[in-house]
């Protein structure tokens, strides 16, 4: 994993003012501890928060900034907030950070907790005082083994420097903060299923409302937010809402700046801290240095297998959620993926339905006998054996399996990509129904569950 910044013709260097996320990042890749961080002015911003700033005045400072979350959903952080109850006497809150990076082609999450673990904490700090939490948990993906290695050390510095657990920096203000690793299944990246999770339930989706603003964690208060989320918090609490919105381009309605990546054959596949409102074209062709010698771009995802498939002339889209649904899909995690010209898109989305048929959680029709009719349609096709109708019954799962008709979001995403290809790339799929075969129609192709 790399993590670069430079432009067409110079090596742009990472500065305080136009880097907030990245800036303290090591050369060398090592993790940047307590010292050092403290030295990069590290917890100033909590502490500025704690001696300085009210606790509504967090809230409406983030708010006033439109930070918007940075998992994939872009709910706005600040009104997410708002939502948790100003009761005083509800004296039990939680702060849950989604740490849960399962997304295919998505890694920024793991940079950042591996080589920055304090500005994480800090940014939970800050949060925590903000939404009165005593308690925080990072739900932390399985796999990142070095990530919880990193973070359960930076924890106890924090604890040993007085910045974690009781009478935080002697402001009465009490929080203790766990590193909890899931058991891996991309379900959990959605908050209800995390929650659900964490007290050691089956990770199925809630039913919303209530929100976990209101029935969270054992039916408390609970936030939960993205790790890049929380990192955003400190440089909006030491450098203020005029200089965070400046540092989008103009167009973008999203405010700040975006971890953005691209992998697959490209010459230099990795993730820069990047303003939102650049084009995909600059992130192809100048960061990413476009494809390697001898592969030619076909398509690619903006922002994880969950979203659209483009063409190679949408590059001009501003990376911004509107700007990319401009051209048809979501921006998603902002970490795209370059398809070249010898990938058979048949096989690509068989492999991904599989991928998103495994990580069901099972719990509603559509989603736990639809993806698996998918897989089976596409090897069937993929095998040169589909029959007449069958790209009209995928179509037809695209719109059964789409937003509003499952519990949750996890099939709309996994559809996603499905019925772009198909509408881009439908002579590919055309090639894979047998010339003899009869007439199907839609949707009554049956399917043998677990063939």
């Amino acid at each position: 994993m790399t993590l670069t910044s430079f432009g067409p013709a110079n090596r742009i260097k990472r500065s305080a003012e136009t880097h907030p996320l990245t800036w303290r990042l090591r050369d060398d890749g090592e993790a940047v501890w307590l010292d050092e961080y403290q030295a990069k002015n590290g917890y100033a911003a909590a502490r500025k928060a704690f001696a300085d700033m009210a606790q509504d005045d967090i809230v409406q400072t983030v708010k006033d900034a439109g930070l918007k979350g940075r998992g994939g959903a872009g709910f706005p952080t600040g009104v997410k907030w708002g939502l948790m109850p100003k009761d005083e006497s509800i004296n039990i809150r939680y702060l849950l950070c989604n740490a849960d990076e399962m997304e295919p082609n998505t890694w920024k999450d793991r940079m950042l907790m591996e080589q920055l673990p304090h500005l994480l904490i800090e940014g939970m700090l800050i949060s925590a005082r903000a939404l009165k939490t005593y308690r925080g948990y990072i739900f932390l993906r399985g796999e990142y083994t070095t990530a919880a290695k990193h973070l359960n050390r930076a924890v106890e510095e924090a604890k040993a420097a007085g910045l974690l657990d009781k009478n935080i920096l002697g402001s009465g203000f009490d929080f203790e903060l766990f590193v909890h690793t899931g058991a891996g299944r991309y379900i959990c990246g959605e908050e209800t299923a995390l929650i659900n999770s964490l007290e050691g339930r089956r990770a199925n989706p809630r039913s919303k409302p209530p929100f976990p603003a209101a029935v969270g964690v054992w039916g408390k208060p609970t936030c939960v937010n993205n790790v890049e989320t929380l990192c955003n918090v400190p440089a909006i609490i030491a450098d203020g809402v005029d200089w965070y919105k400046s540092l989008a381009r103009e167009g973008s309605e999203d405010m700040g700046t975006k971890l953005m990546g691209f992998s697959g054959k490209v010459k230099n596949p990795g993730l820069w801290e990047l303003p939102f409102g650049v084009t995909g074209r600059e992130l192809f062709e100048d960061y990413a240095g476009g494809m390697r010698d001898g592969f030619k771009l076909k398509c690619w995802q903006p922002g994880g297998a969950g979203t659209g498939f483009l063409l190679p002339e949408h590059l001009d889209a501003q990376m911004y959620a509107g700007g990319i649904a401009k051209v048809g899909t979501r921006m998603g995690t902002g970490l795209a993926m370059a398809v070249d010209d010898s990938v058979n898109m048949v096989s690509l989305l068989r492999n991904m339905e599989e991928f998103f048929s495994r990580e069901s959680c099972g719990f509603c029709t559509p989603c736990r006998d639809g993806l698996p009719w998918s897989v089976k349609l596409l090897r069937a096709i993929e095998n040169g054996e589909g029959q007449a109708g069958d790209i009209e019954t995928l179509l037809g799962l695209v719109g059964f399996l789409g937003p509003g008709k499952t519990f949750c979001a996890h099939a709309p995403g996994a559809v996603e990509p499905l019925g772009s290809a198909i509408k881009y790339f439908r002579h590919e799929f055309e090639a894979g129904i047998a010339p003899t075969s009869a007439v199907v129609p839609p949707l009554a192709r049956p399917i043998v569950v677990g063939a």
